[in-house]
């Protein structure tokens, strides 16, 4: 398989090159910072750094909710989901994650200011709770995020859902200053596909 697309830090698009069939792979154990977060643009940029255009191997261990492989992502024997980790560019997903030694890995790269871990407590925000912050009616998310970090602008409070955007430029807006996901539904940072064509 080769590495055909990189949404964000943790989430490629593959290419079985033998069925000529594409699938999304959500990296699994990991978590790294959202489109719009601090860091998000960095640890996008070292993960496509690492596998684009390159030959890998997925060690699947299921589907997510959205139907994206899960998986650990392998470049010859290297572990990229741990790489992504030790260098400070993703989180331990501790909802998801049993690995100790990825948790070693994380508290090794927090202590040694890596990657995110060198920007100041504020912007250190987990990406599970800067999107709970997100989203409508997730005001004690909100509330926390306030008390560790910056707080949601009021202007992204006001709009939800595609059905509730006037043009393209507005979905747009929603979506990357936001960080509201859920208009991009097959992550291919396109918003509310009917209103941007």
């Amino acid at each position: 398989m080769v590495v055909v697309g990189v949404a964000d830090g943790d989430t490629v698009t593959v290419l079985d090159r033998e069925r000529r069939a594409q699938s999304r792979v959500r990296l699994s154990a990991i978590d790294t910072p959202e489109r719009g977060q601090p860091w998000g643009t960095r640890a996008r940029q070292a993960l496509a750094d690492k596998v684009f255009r390159r030959d890998v191997r997925v060690a699947s261990e299921g589907e997510d909710r959205y139907g994206r492989v899960l998986g650990r992502l392998y470049v010859g024997n290297r572990d990229i989901n741990r790489e992504m980790v030790r260098e400070g560019h993703a989180w331990v997903y501790r909802r998801y994650s049993l690995d100790a030694g990825l948790l070693e890995d994380e508290r090794v790269a927090r202590e040694g200011r890596r990657g995110l871990w060198s920007l100041p407590g504020s912007e250190t925000v987990p990406p599970w709770e800067w999107r709970g912050t997100r989203r409508p009616g997730a005001r004690e998310a909100e509330q926390h995020a306030v008390a560790i970090g910056p707080s949601l602008p009021p202007t992204c409070r006001t709009k939800t859902a595609c059905r509730e955007m006037s043009s393209c430029e507005e979905a747009r807006f929603f979506l990357v200053q936001c960080g509201l996901t859920r208009l991009d539904g097959d992550g291919d940072g396109v918003p509310c596909e009917r209103l941007c064509r």
